[in-house]
């Protein structure tokens, strides 16, 4: 691990950092310099001579990088990458409670949970961490970024250990709803179980014959009465309990019955959606989470303030 950044963070963002290997007695005539080292570490990323004469590149002691220093073996460089441009999400992020453990909030669709890809700064983290000037949130677990609802996240780093091995134990209990056809003839409610997996470059997972590793509780709540959605004429809304956390679980189990959730982008058949295309969220909400607190023992129950149906964000005057 590198020692502390001397830069400081840049929309929300720590700057990144690379590191000179230690003397390799393969390669008795190392680089001449830190610009020739940084030329060939970074030029597929970065215009490093442009970084080099922005004095963007930074040793650890805070002062800039000169191309023509003499190269140093085990040395720290940090940098902030430009960042392209992206389309605002729409939505409110709601914030639900906040203490100096927790913050959790209501998430919009469309906004990703952690910054990567192409949505780093339409992201919670680097959203929050400037509105809300907590430099170290992060989040516990993730939602993908289609899904709207409750995330929990740590206010700082000391705390984020305890509450994290909590989510991994399972030791939290999760309920979403979700709109989707209704089916008669299906006997609710009913707990799905099966091997669910997904494979590098694939958008959709897929159930193999393995041992089960997702468990899910699917339950019909409501009957929406009188409306159409995404060309159903017969709309329920379900109560979704995951007692597992694999990708897509709640997607994929409610696709299995035959009832996939309304707008989503990637099952049954993947769609072809414009990145910056908010008008139809898919209709998956994390509505409820509940835990006792490992810190103080406390319980936490928190509600998401977004109803089913989800309406188009980007429609709205926020």
């Amino acid at each position: 691990m590198p020692p502390p950044s001397p830069l400081p963070q840049r929309h929300g963002l720590d700057a990144a950092w690379v590191s000179t290997p230690d003397r390799d007695r393969a390669r008795p005539h190392p680089w001449p310099t830190m610009g020739a080292w940084l030329l060939e570490r970074l030029a597929e990323f970065v215009d490093v001579a442009a970084f080099l004469a922005g004095e963007r590149f930074a040793y650890q002691s805070g002062e800039p990088v000169v191309g023509s220093d003499p190269y140093q073996p085990h040395t720290f460089v940090w940098f902030h990458r430009d960042l392209a441009d992206e389309a605002f999400v729409p939505g409110i992020i709601h914030v639900v409670h906040r203490d100096a453990r927790l913050v959790v909030i209501d998430k919009p669709a469309f906004l990703s949970t952690i910054p990567r890809g192409r949505h780093v700064l339409q992201s919670v983290v680097v959203r929050l961490r400037a509105e809300l000037g907590l430099p170290e949130l992060s989040p516990l677990h993730r939602l993908d970024r289609v899904t709207s609802g409750l995330l929990v996240l740590a206010t700082e780093r000391r705390w984020r250990g305890a509450y994290q091995t909590m989510f991994q134990r399972g030791e939290v209990g999760k309920t979403y709803r979700a709109l989707a056809p209704l089916r008669p003839e299906l006997d609710l409610p009913v707990t799905v179980r099966n091997h669910l997996a997904t494979r590098r470059g694939h958008w959709q997972a897929e159930v193999t014959d393995d041992p089960a590793n997702a468990e899910s509780l699917i339950e019909l709540e409501t009957v929406l009465q009188g409306g159409v959605q995404d060309g159903v004429q017969d709309i329920g809304v379900y109560r979704l309990t995951p007692r597992t956390g694999r990708t897509h679980q709640l997607r994929m189990h409610m696709l299995g019955l035959g009832i996939p959730i309304i707008d989503d982008p990637v099952y049954p058949v993947v769609q072809d959606v414009a990145i910056d295309d908010f008008t139809r969220p898919l209709q998956l909400l994390a509505s409820e989470v509940t835990f006792t607190d490992p810190i103080d023992g406390e319980l936490r129950r928190f509600e998401s303030v977004r109803t089913l149906p989800l309406p188009a964000e980007a429609a709205r005057a926020e």
